[in-house]
């Protein structure tokens, strides 16, 4: 296809699967991950089908941010799509015995890293009036459910992010979209969960949770579509899922 992509926590879950799925139909790629060695061993893998540059960074330092994305090869320096995928969730507390370094790490990833990333790749899209940015959301973006208050909170400002984004970048024709998901099966509970496998393996039983696979297939329709069509807000949720509360589990 001759396009670019930038893929923003590339290294696992649904940033891995979308850069796979790119790679297989001839994007080049930038992956960008905070995990040093994953980022070479998922070079070493998608390199066979297309040209890969990995830039490690972690996307809450705003100096580093800008400087990786200023240091690309000039062979990858246009860069057509973004996806901004990088995000986390920790901890699920009530707000009154939250953390507040869980809270700083939800907003400093989920929102102040998505708009650093954003920064630093939006100026070349205005210059050439085209471009096309993803930013993955969450049906947690869309309503609150108990105990998720900060986590809520910051893909609520994805969200908003994402709307005035759209609004603001109209005038040079590019285009930005949102996909929010429901549950994915990735490593996001384990994380959330501080380790705790047992826990995070909890969350996905009884029911058959959504892959990464099914939403990198999604980002890859709406990054296809013809440029007069812009996809710019999705929800997707498994089909027994009807909210953030209300799974149909068989159990």
């Amino acid at each position: 296809m001759g396009k670019t992509a930038l893929i923003t926590g590339a290294t696992s879950g649904i940033g891995k699967a979308t850069a796979a799925l790119f790679a297989k139909q001839g994007f080049k790629l930038i992956l960008c991950g905070r995990r040093q060695e994953r980022l070479e061993q998922l070079q070493n893998e998608l390199g066979r089908d297309t040209a890969i540059f990995a830039l490690n960074f972690d996307v809450r330092n705003r100096e580093d941010v800008f400087s990786a994305i200023a240091s690309l090869p000039k062979d990858f320096s246009e860069i057509d799509i973004l996806v901004n995928n990088a995000g986390n969730a920790h901890g699920l507390d009530p707000i009154d015995k939250g953390n507040p370094d869980d809270w700083d790490a939800m907003l400093d990833i989920n929102v102040k890293g998505l708009l650093y990333v954003s920064k630093a790749v939006i100026p070349q899209m205005v210059e050439r009036k085209s471009g096309h940015i993803i930013n993955i959301g969450s049906t947690a973006g869309k309503e609150v459910y108990p105990n998720g208050n900060v986590y809520c909170a910051s893909k609520h400002a994805v969200d908003a992010i994402n709307q005035g984004m759209r609004i603001d970048l109209n005038a040079y024709g590019i285009r930005v979209g949102a996909v929010n998901p429901g549950l994915v099966e990735t490593e996001f509970s384990e994380v959330r969960f501080k380790g705790d496998t047992d826990r995070a393996t909890k969350v996905y039983q009884g029911f058959q949770p959504l892959k990464p696979q099914d939403i990198a297939d999604i980002i890859l329709f709406v990054v296809t579509r013809p440029y007069h069509v812009n996809i710019a807000d999705l929800i997707v949720m498994p089909t027994a899922q009807a909210s953030s509360t209300i799974v149909k589990k068989d159990l």
